[in-house]
């Protein structure tokens, strides 16, 4: 059966061909991504069908919204839903593996967002298929377990690529937050943001969403200052389709029904 299209407020997104279907994790992150220091260039690692390069293309006015995916289907299909789109002259997609393109492009940015896999797995065939093996649960695992793109590969990347002032916006399990922090902070990227989700008041912690920097922002009289990390709490029902005003304000620019 054909997967219909999910219908955002101002675009659409066709996902038949991905691996990652639209979810609460890629959602929350568009919306949540600061623009305040008013990002020209964007790069989304690991688009999958482009939806959080197409939130930030209806937020902001950023010039160049750059887009990376490996998987070939992914990739195509990306590319539609842009050009489909009232920003397809802002956005573009590269197929191409992260070390590559982060090795080659002399571009950096002012924005860099992911939503990257995250499950630990001990072993994933990646290149190549097992017997009896369809591509389709090769896809599926590359967009699902970190091997694909490790923390080590995906910051190293950032690093490369993040403009000096340029801000990195990411989505992981609440479990694997402080590895990732120091990981970060191990190659000079700075916790600025942070915001911890829950699904509703009296369940666990399942994601946080972090923010990084090279540096503190400047203050008033234009010394740097150690600033401690902004820390925000987010739950998103209060009970079964009952969303919280936080949630609901968050992400009503995009949900229909919202």
């Amino acid at each position: 059966m054909l997967l219909k299209p999910f219908q955002f407020k101002q675009f659409t997104i066709a996902q038949d061909r991905c691996a990652a279907k639209i979810g609460t994790d890629g959602v929350l992150l568009g919306a949540w991504t600061s623009l305040e220091h008013h990002p020209v260039s964007i790069l989304d690692i690991g688009t999958g069908t482009g939806v959080i390069a197409l939130m930030l293309a209806q937020r902001s006015a950023a010039q160049t919204i750059d887009a990376l995916e490996l998987d070939e289907d992914a990739y195509e299909q990306a590319s539609e839903n842009f050009e489909a789109s009232d920003w397809g002259d802002r956005l573009f997609c590269y197929h191409a593996h992260l070390y590559e393109f982060a090795t080659e492009i002399d571009e950096q940015y002012d924005l860099i967002v992911s939503n990257p896999p995250f499950y630990e797995a001990p072993s994933l065939p990646s290149a190549s298929l097992l017997e009896g093996e369809n591509p389709m649960s090769v896809s599926r695992k590359n967009a699902r377990f970190d091997s694909a793109m490790p923390f080590e590969l995906l910051l190293g990347a950032v690093q490369n690529l993040l403009s000096p002032d340029g801000r990195f916006s990411v989505i992981l399990p609440y479990n694997r937050e402080k590895e990732f922090i120091e990981l970060a902070q191990n190659g000079g990227l700075l916790p600025r943001r942070i915001a911890q989700v829950q699904g509703t008041p009296t369940s666990e912690i399942k994601r946080s969403m972090m923010e990084f920097g090279f540096r503190e922002p400047a203050s008033p009289g234009g010394r740097s200052i150690l600033n401690p990390v902004i820390k925000d709490h987010l739950i998103i029902e209060k009970s079964r389709h009952e969303y919280t005003e936080e949630y609901t304000s968050l992400v009503k620019d995009f949900y229909l029904k919202m």
